[in-house]
């Protein structure tokens, strides 16, 4: 082994840097709202809020936390909290107005409002309000419906301190406008935001927390008789009749404003009717306030979440929230956010206090397994968009509104995940689809996503020179192997059984075969840094593969194979290979002159899919021939090109549901049906343009490009996945196609590897 790779180069990584600015102090955004250690949900969602922008943003702003600590109360709090208030202390609201008033990088103040927030000092908190002189938005975590006169004006008074009030549900923001009479040009609807999951398996994790063979029930929260969690436990005795093994799981520690007035008399007084019921064996306190990760852990291996809270007037539940993003089939009362996102067959509605009710609907679920599947997806798809990394989009959307100058965003960019590609990855290839982020075995595999594994794990091992990861690659070689016939091309369609199917008799397989040429020409450029036996073996079957290549006429085919290669002569000499990109390179140069006018620089009288490649091609064949017309051609064709799906808001690629000919609108103007794969191919063919020309206006649109990923788009939601490592597989109209599969997830991780040549950092 030591020998083959004797040949060997050791890694030489360059960033171009493309922002190079004057140091400044960024501007600040402050926060006042209660805060961890401090246990309450509002900390929590605090506490998630800042994360969520910390980690989506770099070099764009600073969030400074006001913690609110009432009489007597103090905490050892993280670095991000810069002050707290003493709500009970008129000096300390005039204290903190004027540090924030004097303080010039302060640019907007955030409340987190709350009733029992001031313990009785609202009028305090309407005088400090008042006396700010920089932009404030409050947050509302409760609405009350028909409020009294003096609740009524102290609201509008309140609100009327503010250039936007954000409320978390629809009926909120109704109520305010309908029973308050709050201007709704004021008014900002963002869910409570939750946390990205990995669905994991829910037999696995039963085990894990040796829950094996039991049928969860779960809530969650802090304890207290608002839960009204005797509800349930008096429909247990009913449903343990039918179902013997249901758990019910209790899971959090009593809330501390509780403790104060009434130590655990609640907590006890439950503990004391599980007794009187002789349900002890069917019902258990998780006495905790869980790390986050155990907590989903929890959820997902729950079967059915209740929340049987008894108050109407709730305006929004985290706990609610977290149950349904982590997939849990859910029976709920009926709070407004309940009926808001339960309906449109997501869950099932209870009344208050009923437990002949609940039962009822407990054991309907437990004997529908189907139902309770249908009810976690829809409920999964529904809330995808309360991401926090959503919500942290959507919150800066509204900062950026009020903040004067705007703010100038510069998105973070995420550390290389290969673990979805590793778990899409099994030892014969790459599968085709994933439900979520599982993967789908029965929709087998093709040769054009093993090519396109191929591409991206020679990209990951030229960037990293990680060794560990080589067995990938040969993987997806041994596929691409397996696929390519005796007369040198390719079937694309294998099924779960390693079986070719009808659809390669049924299918033109011309584009997977120029795929297929692409992948092995970019292994054998990489022969200076791969083992021997790898490149050596791509030779072989490319060569075999090129032999019969002059015969395809596919414009994308060939593009793919110009590129493939180009890219396999980078260190060797082939004059099959370059007779091949003259040829093909010729055949669209006269597509061009067919086809183009003035006004329509482009091969084809419409843009469809993958449009990228083909000026990218022409730049190829440029370099490797030397031909003066396939620059021209490249350059004028991809300018085209970019004046068509480049706006001042972003990246927008030709949608798959409407082709753009050159008689149709501006093709921008259509959204929805936006693939990642055009993306990647939009930033790999950049990359390419920039690599010959160097300039600023290639590099400004890889990273406008790659942004569309991170939720620059006109959604304003994540493409890619953080948590799983996926990339989903669509930009519709209305919603994000959730599903993860390898198509996408490659697409992205193609383009992640392309920007790690880049520095976009402003310093």
């Amino acid at each position: 082994m030591e020998a083959l790779l004797d040949h060997i180069t050791p890694i030489t990584l360059k960033k171009e840097n493309l922002y190079i600015t004057a140091k400044k102090s960024l501007p600040i955004i402050v926060m006042i709202t209660s805060y961890p250690p401090r246990e309450c949900g509002i900390a929590t969602y605090a506490n998630d809020l800042y994360n969520s922008l910390n980690n989506k943003f770099d070099h764009s702003f600073s969030i400074h936390i006001c913690a609110l600590e009432q009489e007597n109360t103090s905490y050892t709090y993280s670095n991000e909290v810069k002050y707290t208030l003493d709500t009970s202390k008129s000096e300390n609201y005039n204290k903190l107005a004027l540090e924030l008033n004097t303080n010039e990088l302060v640019q907007l103040i955030i409340v987190q409002h709350e009733f029992g927030f001031y313990n009785g000092h609202d009028a305090l908190i309407q005088v400090f309000l008042e006396s700010l002189s920089k932009p404030v938005i409050i947050a509302l975590h409760t609405v009350l419906r028909k409020p009294s006169n003096s609740l009524k004006a102290y609201m509008q008074l309140m609100l009327d301190t503010a250039i936007r009030t954000i409320v978390m549900t629809k009926n909120a923001a109704t109520i305010l406008i309908e029973d308050y009479a709050i201007n709704p040009t004021k008014i900002e609807i963002i869910s409570h935001g939750t946390h990205l999951v990995k669905h994991t398996d829910k037999i696995e994790l039963k085990k894990k927390y040796g829950l094996t063979g039991r049928k969860i029930l779960s809530t969650f929260g802090l304890l207290n008789s608002g839960k009204s969690i005797e509800t349930t436990i008096d429909a247990l005795t009913s449903v343990i009749k039918l179902e013997p093994t249901v758990l019910f799981l209790i899971i959090g520690i009593t809330h501390p404003g509780i403790i104060k007035k009434e130590g655990e008399a609640y907590r006890n007084s439950l503990q004391e009717k599980i007794n009187d019921l002789a349900i002890t064996k069917n019902v258990l306190f998780i006495n905790e306030f869980l790390e986050l990760p155990a907590l989903l852990d929890y959820l997902q291996l729950t079967d059915i979440y209740l929340f049987t809270s008894n108050n109407p007037d709730q305006a929004v539940s985290g706990t609610f929230s977290y149950a349904i993003s982590s997939g849990c089939p859910i029976i709920a009362t009926a709070i407004p956010h309940a009926l808001e996102v339960l309906a449109n067959n997501t869950g099932i509605i209870v009344d208050f206090n009923n437990s002949q009710q609940l039962s009822t609907a407990i054991l309907t679920l437990l004997s529908n397994d189907k139902k309770r599947e249908e009810f976690s997806a829809n409920g999964i798809h529904k809330l995808a968009s309360t991401a926090w990394e959503n919500s942290a989009l959507k919150h800066l959307r509204v900062f950026k509104e009020t903040i004067t100058p705007s703010l100038q965003l510069n998105f973070s960019i995420p550390p290389i995940n290969l673990h979805h590609l590793k778990k899409l990855t099994t030892q014969f290839g790459i599968i085709q689809f994933a439900i979520l982020n599982k993967p789908d075995l029965t929709s087998g595999y093709t040769l054009d996503d093993n090519a396109r594994a191929l591409i991206a794990m020679g990209m990951y091992f030229e960037n990293t020179r990680h060794f560990e990861h080589l067995y990938l690659i040969e993987i997806y070689l041994e596929f691409i192997a397996f696929c390519q016939q005796e007369n040198g091309r390719f079937l694309n369609y294998v099924s779960q059984s390693k079986e070719f199917t009808n659809e390669n008799e049924q299918c033109n397989l011309d584009d997977a075969n120029g795929r297929a040429v692409w992948a092995l020409g970019y292994i054998i450029g990489l022969e200076k840094i791969l083992p021997l036996t790898i490149v050596n073996k791509a030779k072989t079957i490319f060569d075999k593969a090129i032999s019969h290549s002059n015969s395809i006429h596919s414009t994308r085919a060939m593009a793919f194979i110009i590129k493939g290669c180009a890219l396999s002569i980078k260190n060797r000499e082939n004059e099959k290979a370059l007779g091949l990109i003259e040829l093909m390179a010729d055949r669209i140069y006269r597509m061009y002159l067919h086809e183009s006018t003035p006004k329509w620089k482009w091969y084809e009288s419409y843009l469809t899919y993958a449009n990228s490649l083909l000026p990218e091609a022409m730049l190829y064949a440029w370099k490797a021939t030397g031909i003066e017309k396939f620059k021209i051609t490249a350059r004028d064709s991809f300018q085209f090109l970019l004046s068509q799906i480049f706006t001042a808001t972003g990246i927008h690629v030709i949608s798959n549901k409407h082709w753009h000919n050159q008689h149709t609108a501006v093709a921008c103007n259509l959204v929805g049906g936006e693939q990642p794969i055009d993306v990647a191919y939009t930033i790999l063919s950049l990359n390419s343009f920039n690599t010959a020309f160097e300039a600023v206006f290639y590099k400004e649109k890889i990273k406008i490009a790659f942004d569309w990923f991170q939720g620059r788009n006109h959604l304003d939601e994540i493409i890619y996945n953080p948590c799983t490592g996926g990339c989903y597989d669509g930009l519709e109209d209305s919603y994000v196609n959730l599903n993860q599969g390898a198509e996408s997830t490659l697409s992205y991780l193609m383009a992640r590897l392309t920007i790690d040549h880049y520095d976009f950092s402003k310093s």
